[in-house]
């Protein structure tokens, strides 16, 4: 049997921030990334905010969201018990008010009203999702906390709060994207299926074309919109499908090495595909996407078409100037080395492991998280 729920209602365009006016007379606790505060685009949010509801700002977010921030947070959401929370930022601020909504519910026994995400990055897909990753500064680990009731109930897509990103957030962002899309193409655990499939391929053909126009020419409105409705598809898909090693490790890598959590996936991502790409059957939805995203030929042999589709990711880093390894990125190889069994154990432990279609040993996740030491 396969489940398909995709709960949130989600609004997308240049006046879809209007749909904040239904709320009124209400207390609304607003989590945004620390910068947020003062710049056109949030004032863009407040303005559609009734000036009838009490809201409290919290901004105090940090990037793979420390549990000593998010507690600081449940402390705001007891003292004012929200009936609306409103997530503004990127991935990292919507999951971090996933996160206060997760414990500040439990702490106070009570249900908000409505989640609202509205993200400023094209990433993460957090808005459609059911997945908050939580970081333990104190013992370098990163933990998702994983709960349907988690997921938005409505997601804002308005692609002018993402067309003021940094280029390397842009970059970052999207190959996180195309990641998505690539691992959730070929999950087993909940697994891929239909809806799921359409989701993933027509991300991948989007990041594919688009993504490097978007890092080029931050002002593209076209290309940002569509790049933004790719990273919600992309969050939908893996949502419904699940992911894969390439997220279990780059989840160590940014615990272990502060990469930013989009790099560390691009880093992983081509090794991946190569290691999957052993499964014929995993090999062929590779390439059936691919050849759907102008870059496959089904008259190479399937070796080619393998490499090809790594090759492409990789000059897709190099336009955006994107290292291909820990190396290239100022990691110390041996310390990198060194920390191998605690990467492959963390790795193997890490929710997203269970999605890949290859289960691999001990040994093979070794080879594979070696192989971005570089």
């Amino acid at each position: 049997m396969e489940k398909i729920a995709i709960p949130t209602t989600i609004y997308s365009g240049d006046d879809s921030l209007s749909v904040l006016k239904i709320i009124k007379q209400a207390t609304v606790l607003l989590v945004c990334d620390p910068f947020l505060p003062g710049t056109p685009g949030l004032k863009s949010i407040q303005t559609q905010i009734d000036n009838t509801n009490q809201t409290t700002v919290f901004s105090d977010v940090k990037p793979n969201p420390p549990l000593t921030n998010i507690m600081a947070g449940v402390k705001i959401f007891n003292q004012i018990k929200p009936q609306y929370v409103i997530a503004v930022g990127g991935g990292s601020a919507i999951d971090t008010a996933k996160a206060i909504r997760f414990f500040g519910e439990r702490l106070n026994q009570t249900e908000i009203k409505c989640f609202i995400a509205i993200p400023t990055t094209s990433g993460t897909g957090s808005e459609v999702t059911n997945t908050a990753v939580v970081s333990d500064e104190k013992n370098a680990s990163k933990t998702p906390i994983i709960k349907d009731h988690l997921t938005p109930d409505i997601a804002l897509l308005d692609p002018k709060l993402v067309m003021s990103a940094p280029a390397s957030v842009t970059a970052f962002s999207g190959l996180d994207v195309l990641t998505h899309a690539l691992e959730s193409l070929v999950s087993v655990d909940p697994g891929a299926n239909v809806i799921s499939t359409a989701l993933s391929e027509e991300a991948i053909d989007i990041i594919v074309n688009h993504l490097v126009t978007c890092y080029k020419q931050p002002d593209n409105y076209e290309a940002r919109k569509i790049v933004h409705e790719a990273s919600n598809a992309a969050g939908m898909a893996f949502n419904t499908a699940g992911l894969g090693i390439a997220h279990s490790i780059a989840h160590q890598l940014g615990a272990q090495f502060h990469l930013p959590h989009g790099l560390a996936c691009a880093m992983m991502l081509p090794i991946v595909i190569e290691f999957n790409a052993q499964d014929h059957k995993v090999r062929d939805k590779y390439v059936k996407a691919a050849v759907k995203a102008g870059i496959g030929n089904r008259n190479l042999s399937p070796r080619l078409e393998i490499k090809r589709l790594q090759n492409t990711i990789y000059k897709m880093m190099d336009q955006m100037k994107c290292p291909h390894n820990l190396r290239a990125f100022g990691v110390d190889p041996a310390e990198a080395k060194a920390k191998t069994e605690v990467v492959v154990k963390a790795a193997r432990a890490d929710g997203t492991f269970p999605g890949n279609p290859i289960v691999p040993t001990d040994e093979q996740l070794t080879k594979v998280y070696q192989a971005v030491i570089g």
